[in-house]
């Protein structure tokens, strides 16, 4: 009878080593499938892609003239902002908008932000209604 109990001792031992092992292998493999596996949202937060490159653009009314802001941008960075359709007339009725625009843009250039831009006490509507603009275009643009 002795020895009858060590080999089942020692089949145990295999049994459990055995086991062990395949438990580790599991892991092992769950955990390469995880690290390795592919992800469309990292992939964009690894490249620091913002936006997608090009010339978009808004619709914006003021007192019944239609006016077109044009936001280019590139992956990471706003480029420019500007007025597409301004003519002399618009400027004549409204004297304060280019430098509104203006002012707002820099600001825009400056942090890379639509956040915390500060609007001008001169002309704090039309302002408002410009960054509203600017804001609906870079939506646009935005990587999804």
């Amino acid at each position: 009878m002795g020895s009858r109990t060590k080999i089942v001792v020692l089949h145990m031992k295999e049994i459990i080593y055995t086991a062990i092992f395949a438990a580790l292998g599991i892991l092992l493999i769950v955990l390469l499938f995880i690290m390795f596996r592919p992800d469309s949202g990292a992939d964009r937060t690894d490249t620091g892609q913002q936006y997608n490159p090009g010339i978009y653009t808004s619709a914006l009314t003021l007192n019944n003239t239609n006016l077109e802001v044009e936001v280019a941008v590139d992956e990471s960075h706003i480029n420019s902002i500007r007025f597409s359709n301004l003519d002399e007339t618009v400027t004549a009725m409204f004297p304060l908008i280019q430098p509104a625009i203006e002012d707002i843009a820099d600001q825009i250039y400056e942090s890379q932000s639509l956040d915390d831009v500060a609007l001008s006490e001169d002309t704090p509507y039309t302002s408002q209604i410009i960054l509203d603009a600017i804001k609906e275009a870079v939506e646009k643009a935005a990587v999804e």
